[in-house]
């Protein structure tokens, strides 16, 4: 099917996530896409690095055709090729998201007919992304039980904001998306967690374990939490806490900032954490955004439960309804919860 799918940039969130998903499915699909306004509600528009990096790797694994790119370009046309396995290594060039390129690109190989192996250059541990630990504890497990074999390894580390950071990706190819129904609150799911430190005195990864240990003890939960180093370029402080469930894994992550206390980082990350197991929801809410594309593609209905609608859930149904023949409904359930389902046959 060679139409074109045309969206604008400035629906929904706004940002690089309408972008990112569109490419994923322009390579799926295979259908012509062009996209206007991109990045529109962001205080730089159009391309940053990162983007114009997810850009450039989407083309490169389809031999694609596109306009003109640069940095801050805000329109542009992506004509997608057969999709090539392979070995491929991308640098953003900045410490731009890692976790936010790989996103672009997993499902589209995931999906071809062969294994892939990425090396991506940039950031791991960034503002407003995807830390490489929410990527190794959450995202990459929750797939593999999509039937989505993705294998990671964290080669260097990169917080803003001078990155260098690279991780591996590794993907089987030739999958096919399995439909789930997570839909039952959950209790009692095993809770860990992980302080890391980088250039900075080791008390510092201790004090942040503090902040959250005593914050979850506070709100009546037990998580253990072991303190490490990451060997990054720059300073930086991460902190990953994780509830591993029988359906999905969920998890809430943490950076540090200058100025503020690794004592408070740790307990926002673990007031946050406590919301989530509070709601018994098996999916947290960033996972909810990213699970809608494989399960679209599956082969029967899902859904699943995450504590609240986000905008950048609803923008990633919007997207993915005007590429595919699926109904994403999204509603609040008894609870106050928020019911997700996906119907990949379009029907109601």
């Amino acid at each position: 099917m060679r139409d074109v799918v045309e969206i604008d940039g400035s629906g929904g969130e706004g940002g690089g996530q309408i972008l990112r998903t569109a490419l994923a499915l322009s390579l799926i699909t295979g259908r012509r896409l062009r996209i206007a306004n991109i990045r529109a509600r962001r205080r730089r528009p159009g391309l940053a690095p990162q983007h114009l990096a997810a850009v450039q790797a989407a083309a490169a694994v389809s031999r694609a055709r596109v306009s003109p790119l640069a940095v801050g370009t805000m329109e542009l046309e992506f004509v997608p090729g057969p999709l090539v396995p392979g070995r491929y290594r991308f640098d953003i060039g900045t410490a731009g998201s890692t976790a936010l390129l790989l996103h672009t690109l997993y499902l589209p190989l995931a999906l071809a007919a062969g294994p892939s192996r990425l090396r991506l250059a940039g950031g791991s541990h960034v503002p407003w992304s995807p830390t490489y630990e929410y990527l190794s504890a959450c995202w990459a497990p929750n797939l593999r039980r999509l039937g989505l074999e993705v294998s990671l390894t964290l080669v260097r580390p990169g917080f803003y904001p001078r990155g260098g950071a690279e991780i591996v990706a590794r993907l089987r190819g030739s999958a096919t998306p399995r439909a789930v129904q997570w839909t039952r609150p959950v209790r009692g799911r095993r809770l860990w967690g992980r302080s890391l430190q980088a250039r900075l005195d080791p008390e510092v990864a201790v004090r942040q374990c503090q902040g959250a240990r005593a914050a979850l003890a506070r709100r009546g939960y037990n998580c253990p939490i072991e303190t490490g180093v990451l060997h990054a370029n720059s300073p930086g402080t991460a902190i990953a806490l994780v509830a591993a469930g029988p359906d999905a894994d969920a998890c809430v992550t943490g950076l540090g900032e200058r100025g503020k206390r690794a004592e408070v980082v740790g307990a926002e990350a673990a007031e946050a954490f406590a919301e989530l197991l509070d709601s018994a929801c098996p999916v947290d809410e960033h996972a909810a955004d990213q699970l809608l594309l494989p399960l679209a593609l599956a082969g029967a209905p899902s859904a699943f439960l995450t504590p609240r609608e986000t905008l950048h859930l609803t923008t990633n149904a919007r997207v993915i309804e005007r590429f595919l023949p699926v109904r994403i409904g999204i509603a609040p359930d008894e609870a106050g919860r928020t019911r997700v389902t996906i119907d990949p046959a379009g029907r109601s």
